[in-house]
C-alpha cells in the first residue's frame, strides 16, 4: 500500500513553518489519541501515523531529506515516514509533552510533571454562596439595615478544617506516591491514571475527624447584618467576603453574593436616577397655577410650584431629590407628571359656571340629537 505523503497527513502546506507543523500535529495527537478513542484502531493508527510524519518533519535535517527523496529517503533513518514499529516515541513525549498534559493534566514517564505538594492535604478556597433579598423602592432610595440568614458550609469546630482527629495526622499514598496518579505504560502508549487508593489525593487520612466526617466543613446556618447603600437597584449583586463556604483544610473561605430585587411601588417608579411620580391638579389649578406641598416615597415634604397655563403631563423637576448615584456624590431628580382630576359629580351651580365658561371659550356644551352632552366638558359635568 502507498505511503501517504507526510504534508497530508498533518494537514499542512510544504512551506509550513514549525510552529504550524507542531500546531496540526498536536490537534491530530488530541483528536485520535487512544485515551479518547478506547478499542479504536482506525484512531490507533491515524495517531501513529501522525507522530510518525511529526518526527520527520519536525526535525529539519530529515524534513530536507523528505523534500528532496520523499519516503524513499527515510530507509534507513529508524523507519520514519511510514514503519511505525520502529518510532522511538519517549523522544516525542519528552520534547512535546505540553501536548498530553492537555490531556491529562500531567504526565507520565517522560511527561512534564505537575508541581504540588506531594502526599500532604492542599488547603483549597470554598465555593461561593448566591443569594437573592426582596426589599420596596423606598428602601432603595433610602438605603437600610438588613438581617441575612442563609445555609454554608462552615469549618468543623472540632478539627479547625483539618478533617482529621486532633492531634493525628495525613500520610502519603503509598500506592501512587503521593502524586495523586498511577502511571504506566502498556506497549506503544503511556497512560496516566487517578489513584484509586486515595482518591487521586495523593494522601490517606488514617483517622478522619468523627464531627464532620472527614469533610473538614459542616452544614450551618448563619445570621448577619448587611448595610444596602441607599440607590441601590433591581440587579445589583453586592458582595460578602468571606461568607461563602469555608475552605477545605484550612484554605480561604468563598465570598457571599447578593442579588438585589427591588418591588414595585403604586406611587413611585425609577427611572436611571429619577424618581418619578404624579400630582392630581384640578383644572383650575392648572390654569391660574399654585403652590402645593407633596410628599416624597420617605415622607419628606417638598414644595411644588405649577405654572400658569400648566398642560397635563407637564414634567416638573425638583433637582436632587432622586435617588443617589452608587458611583458618585451625584442625585437623581424627583420628577412630578401633572395630572388633571375631573370631577364625577358637580351640583347645578358648578354645571351653570362651567357651561357659561364654555360658551365664552367657545366650546359647544348643546345637547346633540341623541340626547348626549357633546364637547370637552362633558367629562365636568358627570353626565
Amino acid at each position: 500500500m502507498s505511503k501517504r505523503d507526510l504534508y497530508d497527513v498533518l494537514g499542512v502546506s510544504k512551506s509550513a513553518s514549525k510552529d504550524e507543523i507542531k500546531t496540526a500535529y498536536r490537534k491530530l495527537a488530541m483528536k485520535y489519541h487512544p485515551d479518547r478513542n478506547p478499542d479504536n484502531k482506525e484512531a490507533e493508527e491515524k495517531f501513529k501515523e501522525a507522530a510518525a510524519a511529526y518526527e520527520v518533519l519536525s526535525d529539519e535535517s530529515k524534513k530536507a531529506r523528505y523534500d528532496q527523496y520523499g519516503h524513499a529517503g527515510m530507509d534507513g533513518m529508524g523507519g520514519m515516514g511510514g514503519n511505525h514499529g520502529n518510532m522511538n516515541m519517549d523522544d516525542i513525549f519528552s520534547n512535546f509533552g505540553d501536548i498530553f498534559e492537555s490531556m491529562f493534566g500531567g504526565g507520565a514517564g517522560g511527561f512534564k510533571q505537575q508541581k504540588q505538594t506531594v502526599g500532604k492535604p492542599q488547603p483549597q478556597r470554598g465555593h461561593d454562596r448566591h443569594t437573592s433579598i426582596n426589599i420596596s423602592l423606598k428602601d432603595a432610595y433610602t438605603g437600610l439595615k438588613k438581617e441575612i440568614s442563609y445555609a454554608h458550609l462552615a469549618s468543623c469546630e472540632t478539627c479547625k478544617g483539618k478533617a482529621m482527629e486532633p492531634g493525628t495526622s495525613a500520610k502519603s499514598c503509598d500506592k501512587c506516591g503521593g502524586r495523586g496518579q498511577v502511571q504506566y505504560r502498556q506497549g506503544f502508549f503511556m497512560y496516566s491514571q487517578s489513584c484509586t487508593t486515595c482518591s487521586g489525593q495523593g494522601f490517606i487520612i488514617p483517622s478522619p475527624c468523627k464531627a464532620c466526617g472527614g469533610k473538614s466543613r459542616k452544614q450551618k446556618l448563619d445570621k448577619f447584618t448587611i448595610t444596602i447603600p441607599a440607590g441601590i437597584f433591581s440587579g445589583a449583586e453586592l458582595r460578602v467576603a468571606d461568607k461563602g463556604d469555608a475552605g477545605i483544610y484550612g484554605g480561604p473561605a468563598g465570598d457571599l453574593f447578593l442579588e438585589i430585587n427591588v418591588a414595585e411601588d403604586k406611587n413611585f417608579k425609577r427611572v436611571d436616577n429619577d424618581l418619578e411620580c404624579t400630582v392630581m391638579l384640578t383644572y383650575p389649578q392648572l390654569v391660574f397655577g399654585c403652590q402645593l406641598e407633596i410628599e416624597n416615597i420617605d415622607g419628606t415634604k417638598e414644595n411644588l410650584k405649577i405654572p400658569k397655563g400648566c398642560p397635563v403631563g407637564e414634567r416638573i423637576i425638583i433637582a436632587g431629590k432622586g435617588f443617589a448615584s452608587l458611583r458618585s456624590s451625584a442625585k437623581g431628580n424627583l420628577v412630578v407628571v401633572t395630572q388633571c382630576q375631573i370631577p364625577k359629580k358637580l351640583d347645578d351651580d358648578a354645571k351653570d359656571l362651567l357651561k357659561d365658561y364654555s360658551e365664552k371659550i367657545g366650546t359647544d356644551t348643546s345637547k346633540s340629537n341623541d340626547g348626549t352632552i357633546s364637547g370637552f366638558f362633558k367629562k365636568f359635568l358627570g353626565i
